[in-house]
């Protein structure tokens, strides 16, 4: 493939500062992976709790509740390069003091709550400052293609953190998980210095009727409302925040327990683990390099597919009890996964306007991730009282049967194409 073709199939990346912040994030990104996949099982490790474990995930995502929403109102006023660069110091920290309590052998489950809050508390600011900004990179026109390449290189890295995690756990007897924490630190260095020497060509003029932010609040739901596009994917979105990806921090578990076999040793449950998140990895990043490569047009048939992959793969793996097969499952699951999210990401951010794009995104973020605190517990004490197999059948099935409903009375979603 020569230059101009690579550029035809890829226009996202002839963008000089867009392929300078898609790199490093790349090297970001796979440290986040690594520590995504030590701090579940680190706290499954410490307490043995499948409740401890959606009381992380609360952690992470309830200050997506209350602060996205008005996060998009703020983003709109910030220089959103700038609002990158100094949350991504705030989770370089975060990772910073994870890494040390681990080392030093005095890690609870509280302090990684705690932490989990902090780390949340920042993202819940700096995804939608880093989405709103990738068509100041681009521009409108190579948007989609920069939304699926950054989700490429989200999923690629999914498959590479986890799969250098099994090396620091398996290895290191004593403090793996700390250093694996303080790996992600250092990774953050790769992704703020890039953003040093990005430029943001296509950022917009700041809209000559912005209000007070109550006002601006007002007017982005009042658009969203308006929209039954943009209103349904939100709707589409909060019912998989708040069951279905909560499920999915129970993969400890299913490494652990559903997945035991006879003279099990700690290594062996971490390599189950690692295998686990690497084999979600490959299904994201398969998804991911379709959507980047083809740019499929018929985006809401593709919504479909992705949706109904992901709940049936999640229903099917209450089923096995199989390291093979659970493979495969974990496998389907991240390919819905991302599917899902990069066409939801996509028809959402075609859609609206500019100078709504912020508030538009932080809505559909709230709905992916500002409810999935409260699924987080439900999901948790579900798992702690009927099981995890219970648990994932029926909240498989709560997905599959409600995205359904959506597609069956707003069936002009599946009509969307770009």
């Amino acid at each position: 493939m020569n230059k101009q073709d690579f550029y035809k199939r890829f226009p996202a990346l002839e963008s000089r500062d867009f392929a300078l912040f898609w790199g490093g994030q790349l090297i970001s990104l796979i440290g986040t992976w690594m520590q995504n996949t030590t701090l579940p099982y680190l706290a499954y490790r410490i307490s043995h709790n499948p409740f401890d474990l959606g009381l992380i995930g609360f952690a992470t995502t309830l200050p997506t509740f209350v602060l996205a929403l008005p996060g998009g109102v703020l983003v709109e006023r910030l220089d959103k390069r700038k609002a990158v660069m100094t949350l991504q110091g705030v989770m370089m920290l975060q990772a910073l003091a994870m890494g040390l309590l681990a080392l030093s052998g005095q890690i609870a489950i509280w302090h990684i709550a705690l932490l989990s809050l902090l780390l949340g508390t920042a993202s819940a600011i700096e995804i939608t400052a880093r989405q709103s900004m990738l068509v100041e990179l681009v521009g409108k026109e190579r948007l989609p293609n920069a939304i699926a390449l950054q989700a490429t290189v989200f999923n690629t890295a999914r498959v590479i953190g986890p799969s250098l995690v099994a090396p620091f756990l398996i290895l290191i007897e004593d403090g793996g998980e700390g250093w694996a924490f303080l790996a992600n630190a250092v990774s953050y260095l790769f992704v703020v210095l890039g953003l040093l020497f990005v430029r943001t060509p296509f950022r917009a003029a700041p809209n000559p009727n912005k209000r007070d932010g109550t006002g601006e609040f007002k007017e982005g739901i009042r658009y969203i409302f308006s929209t039954p596009l943009i209103s349904m994917v939100i709707l589409m979105a909060s019912v998989i925040g708040f069951i279905g990806f909560p499920l999915l921090q129970q993969i400890p578990v299913i490494s652990r327990d559903m997945l035991a076999q006879a003279g099990d040793t700690e290594a062996a449950q971490a390599a189950r683990n690692s295998l686990l998140y690497t084999a979600q990895g490959v299904g994201a990043l398969s998804a991911a390099l379709l959507l980047a490569a083809f740019n499929p047009a018929r985006k809401g048939w593709l919504l479909l597919a992705g949706q109904t992959v992901f709940a049936l793969s999640l229903m099917a793996l209450a089923l096995s009890g199989s390291i093979p097969l659970t493979t495969v499952l974990i496998t389907l699951v991240g390919w819905g996964t991302v599917t899902t999210l990069a066409t939801m990401n996509t028809l959402i951010q075609v859609q609206a306007p500019d100078f709504l794009r912020g508030r538009v995104f932080s809505a559909y973020l709230w709905g992916l991730q500002g409810v999935a605190p409260f699924g987080s517990l439900l999901i948790g004490w579900a798992a702690q009282s009927w099981g995890v197999p219970n648990t994932l059948w029926w909240g498989g099935l709560f997905c599959l049967v409600s995205v359904s409903a959506v597609h069956l009375l707003q069936p002009q979603i599946r009509q969307q194409k770009s």
